[in-house]
């Protein structure tokens, strides 16, 4: 890919990189940190203790996820001022540009990716 031709991804991931930034922020309570704005957020809630625990659960899980996402873009944003954005990481091959107008962080081909996934679910069984 060109420079001219990634234009419009690195546009994309610096949009998806900016809202996961504002998601993260707003899931944290803020400018506190992750352990604090729970404790405050659970702190006076009426639910029973089993509730709280879940609830806090999905919250720390959504954190973990955002900041996931966050790292896989700024992978993309390396790959793209590295010039190899739009390559796989696995196989090296050209990544379908339907594939990264669905999801620019993309870092793998659909094959290396399934091939990957199946690795992973493989290793948590």
């Amino acid at each position: 890919m060109t420079p001219l031709d990634t234009a419009p991804f690195h546009a994309a991931l610096l949009r998806q990189r900016q809202s996961l930034l504002a998601q993260l922020t707003t899931l944290r309570g803020g400018e506190i940190g992750r352990a604090q704005a729970s404790t405050e957020h659970f702190a006076s809630r009426e639910d029973t203790e089993a509730a709280a625990n879940t609830a806090r659960d999905l919250e720390l899980a959504l954190d973990a996820h955002d900041s996931t996402e966050i790292a896989a873009v700024d992978a993309a944003l390396q790959r793209l001022a590295d010039g190899v954005y739009g390559a796989c990481v696995d196989c090296g091959a050209e990544i379908a540009e339907a594939r990264l107008l669905a999801a620019p962080e993309a870092s793998r081909c659909i094959a290396c990716q399934e091939k990957w996934e199946k690795q992973q679910r493989a290793q948590r069984a």
